[in-house]
């Protein structure tokens, strides 16, 4: 019992616990839509500040109840395959990682002054800060939703690499030299927000779905959902629209060997552009692609990033086969695109990106100006996934000047312009 409580410590857990609550406080704001930059600002510093004075204890807790508060949804997935009893397991894994990697830093930021017979605090919280700003770069499973400077993304200060650096140094030198005048040093990491309210085209019909996942995949039920996805289609055209963009998969099918869809949908594309979601098939492997309807054109772009474990498993092969196996009933994994796919709607570029990819750095190289994101978040709802997802595509919105049209199935549809959800013309 001695050991045990040597090495949890009920004070140390209730600290790590507040920390994460803090620096999640963000996510769980904007979901009550309570967001406020004052709030968000006093909130990520406060959990940055008591995190960086931290011992390597408390670092693991806080890694630890971070991951749950950020990435307890991903085990909703898992009631959609009959499997509830893995949703604690799964969580108890995901968030013993990225207590590992908190922990880790910490133990690092202790040993490595150690080695060099060098005692300053100073250094030692350097290295802390250091392990901050470069485990965004670390991709558990290739899974990159965490990123540190996320949570000044709807504050006062800006969320780049150096204004993150520049918030940080604060910290640590009102901690080293017990001084908060340092703290005035995060001024220099003030983003001015921009009040403009730029208008969108409303000449794209953004499309909004609520397919049920099981009933989605219900081949009896695909006949009344493809009737209802036509009507979008035939709505957008009598409001005289020129695009229209439906959410990911809406058609569960391997859209390219359906010729009674395609030719529905080729007739219609005579008089608006579409770009849909669909399931593509090469003769060996799934894809999941995004169908570009123009004219009597037809752009196929495949996925380039895929889910990790939801479609595909990026564990080596003979673990990977196994857990197909078990898990998923021996399904076969879907194939990812090698190059992002870029293509022309009435002489404007888009970056295409499905779901997963758009929370991605990847998508971004670049800078692509337009970009069209299909989502299904029906395997995560309800849940915290859509306000996280959103964040993290205001986050990429901001940072590289990127206007994203996302279409959604089982969360609301939206436009992001310069890190703003904006509003179209007609709003």
């Amino acid at each position: 019992m001695n050991k045990i409580r040597h090495y949890f410590n009920t004070l140390e857990i209730t600290r790590g616990f507040f920390i994460a609550l803090l620096g999640s406080l963000f996510i769980y704001l904007e979901y009550w839509k309570l967001s406020q930059p004052f709030l968000n600002t006093f909130f990520a510093l406060l959990s940055l500040y008591l995190l960086l004075q931290s011992n390597q204890k408390i670092w693991f807790f806080s890694g630890f109840f971070t991951a749950v508060f950020w990435f307890w949804w991903i085990t909703v997935s898992f009631k959609h395959y009959d499997m509830l009893w893995a949703i604690p397991i799964a969580l108890v894994f995901i968030s013993l990682t990225y207590g590992f990697l908190f922990w880790l830093i910490a133990w690092a930021s202790k040993k490595i002054p150690q080695l060099f017979t060098l005692h300053s605090s100073l250094f030692t919280l350097t290295l802390k800060v250091i392990g901050l700003l470069s485990v965004s770069y670390l991709h558990p499973f290739g899974f990159d939703w965490f990123k540190p400077e996320l949570i000044f993304i709807h504050t006062y200060l800006g969320i780049e690499k150096w204004q993150f650096a520049f918030v940080l140094t604060a910290i640590i030198l009102s901690i080293w030299r017990k001084n908060f005048l340092f703290m005035l040093l995060i001024l220099l990491a003030y983003q001015p927000s921009s009040n403009l309210n730029v208008a969108l085209p409303k000449d794209i019909e953004i499309v909004t779905t609520r397919t049920a996942v099981e009933d989605k995949w219900n081949k009896t039920l695909h006949k009344e959902q493809f009737t209802e996805v036509f009507k979008h289609i035939d709505l957008a055209i009598e409001k005289k629209k020129t695009l229209v963009i439906l959410p990911e998969s809406i058609f569960p099918v391997f859209l390219n060997y359906d010729k009674t869809l395609l030719a529905k949908l080729k007739e219609r594309a005579k008089q608006i552009s579409i770009v849909t979601g669909g399931l593509y098939w090469d003769g060996k492997t799934p894809h999941n692609s995004a169908y570009i309807f123009t004219d009597d054109n037809i752009t196929i772009a495949n996925k380039v990033l895929l889910v990790p474990f939801g479609e595909s498993n990026p564990l080596p092969d003979f673990l990977s086969d196994w857990v197909n196996k078990v898990f998923y009933d021996g399904a076969v994994d879907y194939k990812a695109s090698e190059n992002v796919v870029d293509y022309d709607i009435d002489g404007i570029t888009y970056r295409n990106a499905i779901c997963f990819e758009a929370t991605s750095e990847k998508l971004y190289e670049g800078r692509p100006k337009n970009m069209i994101v299909l989502s299904n978040n029906g395997w995560f709802t309800p849940s915290i996934e859509p306000t996280l997802q959103k964040l993290l595509l205001q986050y990429y919105s901001k940072k590289y000047g990127t206007t994203i049209y996302h279409s959604v199935n089982m969360s609301p549809s939206y436009t992001i312009q310069d890190g703003k959800i904006a509003k179209t013309e007609e709003e």
